[in-house]
């Protein structure tokens, strides 16, 4: 990995403005990853660094990319339940149903962690919640593994 690289990854993970704003300048680029894959948007959303992601995102980082299992940084911030990154990433293009390694999607990750939040941004924008995970199972089969009812009720109207 390279000094830039690091440099980058570790601004999105702190949210340091001002060195991403000088990468920026300089035509670092912004979908540069580190040894597991992450971008620093990845690392910047799931870090829950609303602003860095702001940031990349109007400077052209990728709202899609994946990292090595696939996750992208909507199905990250899903996970960890930050609807305003979410709405961010969806209003900047992100696609709601990409599907990682095992075939989960944000809309899985919102329901099976009970970010019922996420999970009724992510309907509301037209996530499709009859994408199959490699097991055969569904997003309302995953939120009843975990009994998260008010999902299920979300998933169903």
């Amino acid at each position: 990995m390279t000094q830039t690289t690091q440099l980058i990854i570790h601004a999105a993970r702190i949210g340091n403005i001002e060195v991403l704003q000088e990468l920026i300048r300089q035509k670092t680029d912004l979908n540069t990853r580190d040894e597991k894959g992450y971008t620093p948007l990845i690392i910047a959303c799931y870090n829950n660094q609303y602003q860095a992601a702001k940031l990349l995102l109007e400077s052209g980082a990728d709202a899609n990319a994946q990292d090595q299992g696939g996750n992208t940084a909507l199905m990250g911030v899903a996970f960890k339940g930050y609807g305003d990154i979410a709405a961010l990433l969806i209003n900047c293009g992100a696609d709601l149903n990409l599907q990682h390694g095992n075939g989960g999607t944000a809309l899985m990750f919102a329901a099976m962690f009970g970010r019922n939040n996420v999970l009724a941004l992510l309907l509301a924008n037209g996530a499709d919640k009859t994408v199959l995970d490699v097991r055969g199972l569904s997003v309302v089969d995953l939120a009843a593994q975990q009994g998260n009812e008010a999902a299920i009720e979300l998933l169903e109207n």
